[in-house]
C-alpha cells in the first residue's frame, strides 16, 4: 500500500496538569479511502481532529503529512493538501462577509488572490448559483450554510476533508444531501475524507475505514463493513446499540 496521506503514529495529548485526553493514537489515511472516527462525546475525537489539522501539538508521538513529520514550517503546504468542515454551519461563517469572500479565504491564505472563477466554481460544485456570492449568510438555511463551509474547504483544491461532525446540526433530510454531496465530491473533486461522528449511519454511507475511539484509546479500527457488521469490542457493539442512523 502507498504511503499514507496522513498518519498519527503514537499521538498522546494530555493538557497541562491533566489527565491524557489521548492515549497512543496509530491512525493512517490513504489516498481515496475514507476513514471514520467514531466514539461518544468526550472520547477525544475533536482533540485529535485538531492534532490532524495542526492547530494543536500533540504532548507525545507524531503526526506525518505525506510521511513526513508535520513540522510548523509544512504547515502552509499542509494546508495546500488539507482543508476543515467544522460542526456549527451557523457559527463558521463570518456574518459581517460575503459568501464570495467566505469562500475564496483559503486562496488569500495560500497567497493565491480571491479568483471569482474559482469562488463561483465552488460554489457549482456544491450546489449553489454564482449570485450566492454576493449574499451574506444570514440568507441561507442551515444546509445551504454547510454547502458553504464545504465550499470553501473545496475552493483551493486539496486531496484530503477533515470533517468534524458535519451533519450533525443539520435536520435529518438536510444530513441525508450534505451526505451526498460528500459522497459527489470524492468522486468529482478526487477527495480523501477523514470524519469525525457519532452517527454510524453516516459512516456506513461515507468511509471504507472506521476506527473507534474510547477515552482517548483506539479500541478498535478496521474496514466498516467488518466495524459495524461484526464488532468485536464491546464499547464498538454498544455504540452500534445505542445511535440512530441515517435512513436508506
Amino acid at each position: 500500500m502507498t504511503e499514507p496521506i496522513l498518519q498519527a503514529d503514537q499521538v498522546g495529548f494530555a493538557y497541562r496538569g491533566g489527565v491524557p485526553v489521548l492515549s497512543e493514537v496509530s491512525l493512517a489515511v490513504h489516498a481515496g479511502q475514507n476513514v471514520a472516527l467514531v466514539g461518544e462525546s468526550g472520547a477525544g475525537k475533536t482533540t485529535l481532529l485538531r492534532i490532524l489539522l495542526g492547530l494543536a501539538r500533540p504532548t507525545s508521538g507524531v503526526v506525518r503529512f505525506d510521511g513526513m513529520p508535520l513540522t510548523r514550517g509544512r504547515l502552509r503546504s499542509y494546508r495546500r493538501t488539507a482543508q476543515a468542515v467544522f460542526q456549527d454551519p451557523y457559527s463558521s461563517l463570518d456574518p459581517r462577509h460575503t459568501v464570495g469572500r467566505i469562500v475564496a479565504e483559503p486562496l488569500r491564505g495560500l497567497g493565491l488572490g480571491a479568483d471569482p472563477v474559482k469562488v463561483a466554481s465552488a460554489l457549482d460544485a456544491v450546489g449553489l448559483p454564482e449570485d450566492a456570492a454576493s449574499r451574506y449568510p444570514h440568507e441561507f438555511s442551515g444546509g445551504q450554510r454547510q454547502r458553504i463551509a464545504i465550499a470553501r474547504a473545496i475552493v483551493g483544491e486539496p486531496r484530503l476533508l477533515l470533517a468534524d461532525e458535519p451533519v450533525s446540526a443539520l435536520d435529518l433530510t438536510t444530513r441525508v444531501r450534505i451526505v451526498d454531496l460528500l459522497a459527489d465530491l470524492r468522486t468529482s473533486h478526487g477527495l480523501t475524507i477523514l470524519l469525525v461522528s457519532h452517527d454510524l449511519g453516516v459512516v456506513a454511507e461515507l468511509c471504507e475505514q472506521t476506527a473507534v475511539l474510547e477515552r482517548g484509546r483506539l479500541v478498535e479500527q478496521g474496514p466498516t463493513t467488518q466495524i459495524l457488521g461484526a464488532p468485536t469490542h464491546p464499547y464498538t457493539r454498544k455504540l452500534l446499540a445505542s445511535v440512530p442512523r441515517l435512513p436508506s
